[in-house]
């Protein structure tokens, strides 16, 4: 491979990545779900897709970019919520993306946003103690009480949400970047075969549970529109 051709591919490279980046940043500004002091949204899906489809790298970056950008011009948290926000989405989307960049199969990409579920709802329980007393100036004890009614099943809510979505979208997406040249055709083709559609389901249901658990437990809403 000449370098022309590997100079070209790292720009597309990094044009992707910067796509991805402002599509999340799109969907944080118009899909956010309020759940009392907490607001859930979805860009993690794209950050988590674009460490599976780009690696690690772009997993760690986009965790850091578009928290920072989301924090300059729209929210209201500050440095805690930039913090929290950036741990919350690296915790997922880089796990998930090392485990799957060693193991590209579908067992990987499980494991891998598995993993990042597990490893982010721990990631957040820690710090949720050590950062969101200072957030709510409240005593550290107040704090712990939130954990079993709130924060816990938030931060897992999150990380169901994310990863059904992520499964849903994965294969879809990946067929329409083969064919349009920026994924390599190595890949096994997108078919709705019985696996497919097995993925298809439980997706379906880790997002329809999600969704049903964070309103009528959590009492949180969708809201759309600009933040």
């Amino acid at each position: 491979m000449s370098k022309h051709t590997l100079d070209r591919n790292k720009l597309r490279r990094i044009v992707m990545i910067a796509l991805f980046g402002a599509i999340s940043y799109v969907l944080m500004l118009v899909v956010h779900i309020p759940v009392q002091f907490l607001t859930m949204d979805i860009k993690d899906v794209i950050i988590i897709l674009a460490g599976l489809y780009f690696g690690p790298f772009a997993a760690v970056a986009l965790s850091i970019l578009v928290p920072l950008l989301e924090m300059v011009t729209v929210s209201t948290t500050g440095p805690y919520g930039l913090v929290m926000n950036i741990l919350s989405t690296a915790a997922l989307s880089v796990t998930a993306s090392v485990i799957y960049k060693y193991k590209k199969n579908l067992l990987g990409a499980i494991v891998g946003l598995f993993s990042g579920g597990i490893v982010m709802v721990a990631v957040m329980m820690v710090f949720n103690l050590l950062v969101t007393p200072h957030y709510l100036h409240a005593p550290v004890a107040e704090v712990q009480k939130l954990i079993p009614v709130l924060l816990l099943p938030f931060n897992a809510l999150k990380a169901t949400l994310n990863i059904g979505l992520v499964l849903l979208l994965y294969k879809p997406l990946s067929a329409v970047m083969q064919r349009a040249g920026i994924l390599p055709r190595s890949e096994r083709a997108y078919r709705m075969d019985l696996r497919s559609v097995l993925i298809l389901i439980a997706s379906l249901l880790l997002i329809a549970g999600s969704i049903v658990l964070i309103v009528f437990v959590l009492g949180g809403g969708f809201q759309w529109g600009l933040k």
